[in-house]
Order: C-alpha cells, then sequence, then structure tokens
C-alpha cells in the first residue's frame, strides 16, 4: 500500500487548511477551508481546484472554522458527492457558518456591483446560499473515541482538540498488508486552561503528524488576559465611548462573554450594556446547551444570574435594523460583533463609524492573519479601506494576546510530549513562516524532533509497501 499526501493548503498561512492524502486507490481531504487575509491567498478560492472534486472519495473536518470548512460549497458545486464527516457538534456549526458565509458573499457581491469599485463589471460571489445548503445532505456526525471505517483501507477516530465547540484531532490508522499506520492531524488545539471548553486530548502514537503552528513563535505573556479585558474595558469607560469588540461568532463572542459577565459581577467594570450583534455568534451560542459534553458552563445554566450568556446586561442583535440603531449609542456600551478579523460581516459598519471617533475604542481579542483588516489596524496604520473609502483611525486600538483559542509554543510542546515516541515525520502547518521556523527549531532543540516545513502543493510520499 501507498500512501501520500498533498498540501492543497495551510502550508505558509494560517487559512485554507486542505490535504489531500492519497491512500492506495482512495482520495481523502481532511480539511476544506477557504483562503482568508493576503489577495495572494484570497486569489486561490478562485482557481480551479488542484484535482478534479469529483474525484475524492472523502472529506473528513477536524472543525467548523471557515478556514477548515468554508471551501465545501464550491467542492460540492464543482462534483464532489462523498460523505463529509464531523463530529456533531461541529456539523451543527457548519450548517451556521456556511449560510452565513455564502450570504456574505452574496451581498459583498451586490453592494461592490452597487458602488462601483469592484473591478469586475458584474462581480459574483464564490458561491450562493443554495450551494451551501447542497454541503448539507452529505454531512456524517461521529462521536468523540468512536471509530469511523468507510474503507477497509483505513479508519479513523476524533478526539477533542479544545479550541472550539467541536473542534476535533483527527487518527486515521492505516490498515496495510503487512502493518497498521497512525497518521494523525492535530486540527487547531485549545488552551490547556480554557474557561470553557475541555483542554486538548494527548495521543500516544502517531507514525505521521501534522500539527498546527499558528503561535509556534509565541509563549502568552499574559496569564490574566480577564484582568486584561477588564482593564481594556475601564480604559473605554474613561473615555467616555463605546467599547468595540470585533470577536469570532463561534468561539471567542462566548468566551467574551463569560469574561464580561464575570467582571460585571466583581465590580471591575461598570454596570453597562453588552449588546451582541451577530446573528450567526446568537445562533451558535444556542448550542452550547445541546452539547454540554463539550464544555464546563453546564452548571451555570442553572440559574439566569449566573448564566454568562443570559442575564440582564445582555442584549442579543439578530435584526439589521437594530444592528443600525447601535450606531445612535455614544458611550457607555460594549458592543461584540463579527467577524473577528474585521473581514466582513456587520463588524465593518460598527468600525465604519467609530474609527474616525477619538472616545471610542476598539479592542481586538483574537488572532489576526496577515492582509486582514484587523491586522492592519493592531500594526499601526492610520487609515484602512472599507467599502472603497479610506477611513481615518482615530478610535483607541488595542489588542489582548491572551485570549487566543489556540495554543501557544509552550503548550503544542506540552501536548506533543504526549507521545510516547516521535513520530517518523512531523509537518508543521497552519501557520506563517515565522511561526513555523521557531517551533521547528524548538521540536528539535527540546525532543530531538525532525519536524518538515511544508510548502504550498507540495506533495510527500508517506509509506510505501506497508
Amino acid at each position: 500500500m501507498k500512501v501520500k499526501v498533498k498540501f492543497l493548503g495551510g502550508a505558509g498561512t494560517v487559512t485554507g487548511s486542505r490535504y489531500l492524502l492519497e491512500i492506495n486507490h482512495l482520495k481523502v481531504l481532511v480539511d476544506c477551508g477557504l483562503f482568508q487575509g493576503l489577495k495572494d491567498y484570497r486569489v486561490r478560492n478562485w482557481e480551479a481546484f488542484p484535482i478534479s472534486p469529483s474525484e475524492i472519495d472523502m472529506v473528513i473536518l477536524t472543525h467548523a472554522h471557515i478556514d477548515h470548512s468554508g471551501y465545501l460549497p464550491k467542492l460540492v458545486k464543482e462534483g464532489f458527492k462523498g460523505p463529509i464527516y464531523g463530529t456533531e457538534a461541529t456539523l451543527e456549526l457548519i450548517k451556521i457558518l456556511l449560510l452565513d458565509s455564502a450570504k456574505l458573499q452574496e451581498e459583498e457581491a451586490a453592494y461592490a456591483q452597487k458602488k462601483g469599485y469592484s473591478k469586475h463589471e458584474k462581480p459574483l460571489p464564490l458561491y450562493t446560499i443554495e450551494d451551501a445548503e447542497r454541503v448539507f445532505p452529505l454531512l456524517k456526525g461521529a462521536d468523540f473515541e468512536e471509530e469511523q471505517s468507510e474503507y477497509p483501507e483505513f479508519n479513523f477516530t476524533f478526539y477533542n482538540a479544545g479550541h472550539i465547540l467541536g473542534a476535533a484531532i483527527v487518527k486515521l490508522k492505516v490498515n496495510g498488508a503487512q502493518q497498521v499506520k497512525k497518521i494523525v492531524f492535530s486540527g487547531d488545539l485549545g488552551r490547556y486552561h480554557d474557561p470553557i471548553l475541555n483542554p486538548p486530548a494527548r495521543l500516544p502514537f502517531a507514525d505521521i503528524l501534522f500539527l498546527e503552528s499558528t503561535y509556534g513563535d509565541r509563549v502568552s505573556k499574559i496569564k490574566n488576559p480577564e484582568e486584561e479585558l477588564g482593564r481594556a474595558i475601564r480604559e473605554a469607560y474613561r473615555r467616555g465611548g463605546v467599547a468595540l469588540i470585533p470577536a469570532f461568532a463561534v468561539g471567542r463572542t462566548q468566551m467574551m462573554l463569560y469574561y464580561l459577565h464575570r467582571l460585571q459581577q466583581k465590580g471591575k467594570i461598570p454596570d453597562i450594556p453588552i449588546y451582541v450583534d451577530s446573528p450567526m455568534a446568537i445562533d451558535v451560542t444556542k448550542l452550547y446547551k445541546a452539547f454540554g459534553e463539550c464544555h464546563r458552563l453546564q452548571p451555570l445554566f442553572e440559574e439566569d444570574q449566573c448564566n454568562p450568556f443570559q442575564h440582564k446586561n445582555l442584549h442579543y442583535y439578530q435584526s439589521q435594523e437594530a444592528s443600525i440603531s447601535l450606531n445612535a449609542v455614544r458611550g457607555d456600551a460594549i458592543i461584540i460583533s463579527a467577524s473577528g478579523m474585521a473581514t466582513g460581516g456587520r463588524i465593518m459598519h460598527h468600525l465604519y463609524n467609530r474609527l474616525p471617533n477619538e472616545q471610542d475604542s476598539v479592542i481586538f481579542v483574537g488572532y489576526q492573519a496577515e492582509g486582514t483588516r484587523g491586522r492592519k489596524l493592531i500594526d499601526g496604520d492610520t487609515s484602512v479601506r472599507m467599502y472603497g473609502l479610506d477611513v481615518p483611525v482615530k478610535a483607541n486600538i488595542s489588542y489582548i494576546e491572551g485570549l487566543s483559542a489556540h495554543a501557544d509554543q509552550e503548550e503544542l510542546i506540552d501536548w506533543v510530549e504526549g507521545f510516547t515516541s516521535k513520530p517518523k515525520v512531523t509537518f508543521l502547518v497552519h501557520g506563517e513562516d515565522e511561526a513555523r521556523i521557531a517551533l521547528q527549531r524548538k521540536l528539535k532543540e527540546e525532543l530531538d524532533w525532525d519536524a518538515t516545513i511544508p510548502e504550498y502543493l507540495e506533495s510527500f510520499e508517506l509509506f510505501d509497501g506497508i
């Protein structure tokens, strides 16, 4: 039996995760993400897929984030017809995220045409809501630690990865004529001391490891992000303006609600309204009750006064009219809206209205990929391009590093130390080059591991004749 891998994404960037395994005649795509950030990456979404989607037999998803799942509608549109596996929580999130992604792309294409700032005479979305809905009949759910077998050549199992609701580490067992080999995809690993999610599971064996490296070059200096968030909110209140928090609808928004509720309960921030202005985040928050096994909050849901997702200061805004009404709020409020990297969604019109105001504050609480609007703002750009206009940046911009849902360098090393023997090959994926190089060095120095840094579209033979 021969096993090969081709890196169709997630190599040299934290977006577009797509890893094509060839196990004899079978083709298995692990993750199917959208490229985001720099234009050079985003154009890959529009290029012809490196192989015909109809040739792919199966997709396995580590989790629901768009950089791991957002290309699925285009893959199906272009001919993929096989099963798409994920944990049950992942599949529920997928339905929410893909519909939202399609809606945003349709709206952005229509707006670009209306305002005439696209280079195309008739700008089109990458895919439509109808395309997204075609994905849903192909989804197949699986429980954590329950082995799945679709073909005799291999089987696979999901293990808890933390990170977001339903996120998984994937272990594939390749059943050769002579040997059984284990291939492990870390997916995106969460934090060991996340206040909401359970820590990542440890696996003892991997012949081949695909290891995320988002924070491969960083150790979180902030050990108490709750205190840092409280300080940033108090500063925004002192300035007399609104605290605007761009937050991913999945995971980060719920963490913000948890911390803000605790801070208000302790009297460490003012007792002011908190507005969640993201229909997707609202839908996602409801899932936490259905998937209590994935997190630690279930006991808090029994009483409203203890429930961080349901209390007197918290207001959920679904409609567009309600969202627009927040433009009239001048101070003493916290607005949480998506997307977390300020690349689209309702956060755009909030930034458009808030960035020129000296009294307002923008607090970034998650990783900002290279080329994104969020990255430019935390890097100190004095203006940002939005809706075809240059918007001046006069609001106070801050970034709280310790709130990431990704393991930092120390936690990545801690996780790989769970293996009882070092893998034959470790591929460093889902990270910018600086992060991958730093993690490669750390693995060599501390564990005597040889780690490989793959490039976009590079192929490797993993096993031959097993």
